[in-house]
């Protein structure tokens, strides 16, 4: 578990570890189900306990930690139960977004995502997955915002924040991740031609996909335990 040493500013301190926090879950440098080790946080986030503990609050009410009495702050680890159903929540999110902001995009909404799109593409390019992943994230949440629905963008964001992980692994298949870039490309067309079905279609196929890869990825890491030898009991 590392993070970059950094200088945080003392306005809203609890917010910036935070940030860092998410980051570092999301790109599972923190592992599912790991308990998060205040000490040791504290120590590469150069914070005392108080902002630290404040952070893991805001983060257990998005969802991305557990915290668990006698254990402390956990990693939110998904059994393949609860990929399936949040999955099956997302896509529905997802598409609902997707439909309405392709009846209500502004043409300078729209030249933000396709602007967020090229500097994504240029990290799929150089295969720098957490850059691509940040401006995926953003491109999602520009879409939704356009949507302009305050009631489905809480509720978005809420249920979003519990795949962030698993949807990040999930470009770690390159062949996935080609096809994932294809319904990108797919999502800016519908976009510009404001064809709302169309959008539609794209993000169920969209997150159908990303589930399926998730799914794949935590049978794969099972049947490695599964194979592993079990530790020797002698002395």
């Amino acid at each position: 578990m590392t993070a970059e040493i950094i200088s945080i500013p003392r306005a809203a301190l609890h917010e910036q570890v935070a940030e860092r926090l998410r980051k570092m879950l999301v790109e599972n440098r923190i592992a599912p189900g790991a308990k998060l080790n205040e000490r040791e946080l504290c120590e590469v986030l150069k914070v005392s306990r108080t902002p630290l503990r404040e952070a893991i609050k805001m983060l257990a009410a998005e969802g991305l930690v557990e915290l668990v009495p006698n254990r402390g702050a956990i990693a939110l680890q998904l059994s393949a139960t609860d990929v399936l159903h949040t999955f099956e929540v997302m896509a529905g999110l997802e598409a609902q977004s997707g439909e309405l902001a392709a009846e209500r995009i502004t043409d300078a909404e729209l030249a933000e995502v396709r602007a967020l799109h090229f500097e994504m593409m240029a990290a799929y390019t150089r295969r720098d997955l957490p850059s691509y992943y940040r401006l995926n994230a953003e491109i999602h949440r520009a879409i939704n915002t356009a949507a302009k629905n305050p009631v489905l963008s809480s509720t978005y964001n809420q249920v979003n924040a519990r795949l962030q992980a698993l949807r990040f692994k999930s470009n770690q298949d390159g062949e996935k991740w080609t096809q994932a870039v294809r319904e990108h490309e797919q999502m800016i067309e519908a976009l510009a031609a404001r064809d709302a079905p169309r959008m539609r279609a794209v993000l169920v196929a969209h997150l159908d996909h990303k589930r399926d890869v998730v799914l794949e990825q935590l049978r794969a890491a099972q049947r490695s335990r599964t194979r592993s030898p079990a530790p020797s009991t002698k002395a």
